[in-house]
């Protein structure tokens, strides 16, 4: 007879130590992952830079975190997104917890453990709580692959490299040259 499998909630992530592990609950299974890379760190802190100073510092059109940072979807999905943007008109979704829904943009930087699930599992369910847009950022190929909302659905929109622009449709004039952020 098979064991009964255990799905984990809020309230068990929130009992979870804090052992410098990232944990995030996907359809109730919980997934750890390891630290991330040195590169993984310098492409988040260049686009979270980048996002900040646009939407916060000079538009004030939204407010951007970087994980650590609880993204409650549902009571059995708890994300971290690397990076995630809230519009300025959704602001109150912010709790104590942290965001009570989705974000308008998420980023997530591709790791050779998370690539699979962020790829698969994570995009499909940020697609089925309302993201509106996702970036997958590749430090292997210096290439972001772009995915936006369309019928219920993250669809892809475009890859764009080393040497083009990168536009976001949820936040508004934001225009990234991608030659700074994989210098």
């Amino acid at each position: 007879m098979a064991s009964p499998q255990v799905r984990y909630t809020y309230e068990d992530y929130r009992q979870l130590p804090d052992d410098g592990r990232r944990y995030e609950v996907l359809d109730g299974e919980l997934v750890v992952s390891p630290s991330p890379s040195r590169r993984h760190q310098e492409l988040s802190k260049r686009l979270q830079y980048q996002l900040y100073r646009h939407a916060e510092v000079e538009h004030r059109v939204g407010e951007v975190f970087y994980a650590p940072f609880d993204v409650i979807l549902s009571e059995d999905n708890v994300v971290q997104p690397d990076l995630l943007f809230v519009a300025r008109e959704r602001l109150a979704a912010f709790s104590e917890r942290g965001l009570e829904g989705a974000p308008d943009l998420v980023v997530e930087i591709l790791s050779p453990s998370t690539r699979a699930r962020d790829r698969g599992k994570k995009r499909e369910v940020y697609a089925r709580f309302g993201v509106r847009e996702l970036w997958l950022v590749d430090p292997e190929r210096d290439a972001v692959d772009v995915f936006e909302r369309v019928a219920g659905d993250l669809v892809a929109t475009g890859s764009l490299g080393r040497g083009e622009s990168l536009a976001s449709r949820v936040v508004p004039g934001l225009r990234i040259d991608l030659a700074a952020v994989f210098a």
